[in-house]
């Protein structure tokens, strides 16, 4: 195997201070690189997703050195993933069962990353039929078109993978749904740890601890994320509604008289009412306006104490007086004003 100069890779999972980059044409072998210690030094991160330039490449050792990250078209801190195109929820219909507040919690955190948002159901065969047109029916009110599949009985793989081909996917969902099984069943050399749900809480156990990017056959990358059970909504109050696909619906169809309603409360509003997740919007609102709240008298407290530290390096906060109204004028400010002469007088 020659060696070759440079190319562009993408960063696929992080080893302790290594990075696994897949190049074209290496798919199937990652190298195993380090970073250019400028890139240190000028504080640039990388994260899992990036396309990085890769030189000096051993094909025999497998090695190289990542000396530049090309520009990112999506960022996310938790989970620490770049340039992911869409996001794949995924819930199980059964064991543990699907709780609506949480799924609608998923979703309103999707919305908000202004990725496009794949919905799948796994466990199919674990309900009827009549359950499976109940739930289909249901989502498509609030705006989606969910994909139900069993990976157990290898039900509705071709509809998810078709979803997934050429795209970089973020998948998401809480712990025991089945999205480690879902990986080995679309990527068998995956090799996903699975974990059984508890039986006394009918809870999922937590299996994947890190974020890592798998190549699909059918092509596009996977990102598998470590599982959570209630995300953080971080909403803007004005924003809020537009994470609800049939609230952003209405409020396109139907203007309000105000600018800035929040659609609760306020007289004449024709887009708050008869839709089924209205309860969920106000719920999620509340927390918005309490974080908000909360945010703002922080800062207030931040911006009227000021840090001292003792000769022993103690340190303590103490309120900040007011500008200029203690303050003595220093002396070399009075001595520039003193009169220089009888002119001055």
């Amino acid at each position: 195997m020659a060696d070759r100069g440079a190319d562009i890779g993408i960063v696929t999972a992080l080893q302790a201070n290594y990075y696994r980059v897949r190049l074209p044409g290496l798919s199937e072998v990652p190298l195993l690189c380090t970073r250019r210690a400028l890139l240190k030094k000028i504080g640039q991160n990388i994260m899992v997703g990036d396309r990085v330039r890769v030189e000096e490449i051993d094909l025999t050792s497998l090695q190289g050195v990542i000396t530049e990250v090309l520009p990112r078209c999506s960022e996310f801190p938790r989970p620490p993933v770049a340039n992911a195109e869409q996001i794949l929820l995924v819930f199980s219909l059964a064991e543990p069962p699907l709780e609506v507040w949480q799924l609608s919690r998923f979703l309103v955190k999707a919305e908000s990353t202004q990725l496009k948002i794949a919905l799948c159901f796994n466990k199919r065969d674990l309900v009827s039929e009549t359950t499976v047109h109940q739930w289909r029916s249901r989502l498509e009110n609030w705006g989606y078109e969910p994909i139900f599949v069993s990976v157990l009985q290898q039900q509705g793989l071709k509809h998810l993978q078709a979803v997934l081909s050429n795209q970089i996917t973020l998948m998401a969902g809480p712990s025991g749904v089945g999205k480690s099984s879902l990986i080995n069943c679309l990527i068998p050399e995956g090799n996903q740890l699975t974990n059984s749900v508890s039986g006394k809480l009918q809870k999922g156990r937590h299996t994947t601890r890190h974020v890592e990017l798998f190549e699909l056959p059918t092509g596009g990358l996977l990102a598998d994320t470590p599982g959570f059970n209630q995300p953080d909504l971080e909403a803007n109050v004005g924003e809020l509604i537009n994470w609800f696909p049939e609230g952003k619906a209405r409020r396109l169809n139907q203007d309000c008289h105000f600018n800035d309603c929040l659609h609760r409360d306020e007289p004449h509003c024709l887009i708050r009412g008869d839709w089924e997740r209205y309860e969920h919007y106000l719920k999620f609102l509340e927390e918005a306006i309490a974080r908000q709240t909360q945010q703002q008298k922080r800062r207030g407290a931040e911006n009227s104490l000021k840090l001292k530290t003792k000769a022993a390096g103690e340190s303590h906060y103490e309120p900040k007086l007011a500008s200029k109204t203690y303050r003595r004028p220093s002396r070399r400010f009075q001595q520039q004003n003193l009169p220089q002469s009888e002119e001055d007088l």
